[in-house]
């Protein structure tokens, strides 16, 4: 059996698209769905023409998680996104790209670093969508820099199984109907629900629903439940790993909830969850497909961060969820001022 020859890495990908007011929210901070959207589109399209260099059958990158995304600096309406996607380590059956959102002012000239993700993808066949292809190898600079990709995609690997197991276990949220009186910043006052009817226009070539489009998704709903927090401007600071468990189907409708789970001073940590059923078939039980943790900061007229009004808990699942928010929040914080200090 002939072993793969490793190819030189693709070219770098980038896409460039100018930040328009439907982009954007009331005050022209650009939303981070629409971000994370033009994200998945670059892996997408980057993983896909990697995989089809190989002979057989063609096929199509499908998103399977997206490692912890940072939300460096807010953009505007009027700004330039320029999309940057890199393959950085392949497995047999999945790939990892990087990507890098740089924010252009037209009127300055000036840049900066807006965004940055690693996502993961797994090459699905167009003539058979449960069949995994093989991933064609690619050429490492160093042994060192291969080695630290095995290490990344065995973590991954290990978390994305440890995340389904606990998804598989959660009770369906409870109802939350908006003629039902909640007290003002408890998870029941601001816990939103999107239901979504899964159109054409949101599939890929598998009738699948588009990764990025889940996201955008996800994070309207996240963004509902801090603005009904705090009643301010707000935005998107980061999203922890995103983990797609299940495909979602032309015809299913979705279901995307947001409730809070953890507030710190300056920060809301909100759970999304996304359900999804066939409208066509109502024998077929709904199920959980997409999870991930958002966190959204609270804004000023200057885009200076407002302090975030406490969190009422009620009840010992919610204080579990909120000590487990805790517990990442610090974890978090320790990671960045550990970056911070061996940057100096």
């Amino acid at each position: 059996m002939s072993v793969p020859q490793a190819l030189e890495a693709a070219s770098p990908l980038q896409i460039c698209r100018l930040m328009r007011p439907d982009d954007a929210n009331i005050v022209g901070n650009v939303h981070g769905g629409m971000i994370l959207k033009m994200i998945e589109e670059a892996g997408c399209i980057i993983g896909t023409r990697h995989c089809n260099t190989q002979n057989g059958d063609r096929c199509l990158a499908a998103l399977v998680r997206v490692e912890k995304t940072e939300f460096l600096f807010p953009m505007f309406i009027g700004e330039v996104a320029h999309v940057t996607a890199e393959i950085t380590y392949t497995s047999k059956h999945s790939l990892e790209v990087q990507v890098k959102v740089i924010a252009e002012n037209l009127l300055t000239g000036a840049k900066k670093l807006a965004n940055k993700a690693a996502l993961w993808y797994v090459p699905c066949s167009l003539a058979n969508v449960e069949k995994i292809m093989d991933v064609p190898p690619i050429k490492y600079a160093t042994a060192e820099e291969e080695e630290q990709g095995r290490k990344r995609y065995e973590a991954q690997k290990l978390e994305r199984l440890e995340t389904k197991a606990r998804i598989d276990e959660v009770v369906p949220l409870p109802p939350n109907p908006d003629d039902s009186p909640k007290e003002q910043y408890t998870v029941g006052f601001s816990q939103s629900s999107l239901i979504h009817l899964v159109a054409p226009s949101d599939c890929t070539l598998h009738n699948n629903v588009h990764g990025g489009v889940t996201m955008k998704l996800m994070d309207e709903v996240a963004g509902i439940v801090a603005f009904r927090h705090c009643n301010t401007n707000i935005v998107t600071a980061s999203v922890e790993a995103i983990n797609f468990h299940r495909k979602i189907h032309k015809g299913c409708v979705v279901t995307v909830t947001g409730r809070l789970t953890f507030v710190s001073d300056k920060s809301m940590e909100i759970e999304v969850l996304v359900d999804a059923s066939s409208l066509m078939e109502a024998k077929k039980q709904k199920y959980r497909a997409v999870s991930a943790f958002f966190t959204f900061i609270s804004l000023d007229k200057d885009n200076k961060p407002l302090p975030v009004p406490a969190l009422k808990i009620e009840g010992e699942e919610e204080q579990r969820r909120f000590e487990e928010g805790k517990a990442r929040y610090l974890q978090n914080k320790a990671k960045r001022l550990a970056n911070k200090e061996r940057h100096q």
